[in-house]
């Protein structure tokens, strides 16, 4: 039987959960999820739990967060005068934000609090600090 190896394009549907179980994100009614291994395409710890699967294997794998989305930086939280923002811009909580930093790349960032003088963000990746657990089930090699 064929298996996965860096190059291939692998077919594979999931489903991902968080430690208390409750599903983050799942192919089920959708297309499968299609990567080339070795490709960096998809998180460390996925690739490496595809890698050497069968063709029809299913898998549950525990990637544990520094293989995932790694740990939260605390130093990604920050909180900026309301009057850093455009005019008229009411910020919601749970809103996404695109930032321009001072050395002129962009970071996406969500707003966690706003008050009349503030607002909070965070620029972590909502899954950092996180430990996934996945179903996977490779469908199609190639």
């Amino acid at each position: 039987m064929s298996k996965a190896k860096s190059g291939d394009t692998v077919h594979v549907h999931y489903t991902g959960r968080l430690e208390d179980e409750s599903v983050f994100d799942t192919s089920d009614g959708r297309d499968p999820l299609s990567f080339q291994l070795g490709q960096g395409q998809v998180v460390p710890g996925f690739e490496k739990a595809v890698s050497g699967m069968e063709l029809g294997e299913k898998k549950t794998v525990t990637i544990p967060s520094d293989e995932a989305y790694g740990p939260r930086i605390e130093q990604l939280t920050f909180t900026a005068p309301r009057d850093n923002l455009p005019d008229g811009y009411d910020p919601q909580v749970g809103e996404m934000m695109r930032l321009e930093t001072r050395d002129g790349r962009q970071m996406d960032v969500v707003i966690t609090d706003s008050t009349e003088e503030a607002v909070k963000m965070d620029g972590n990746h909502p899954l950092a600090g996180e430990d996934l657990t996945f179903d996977i089930e490779l469908v199609k090699i190639g």
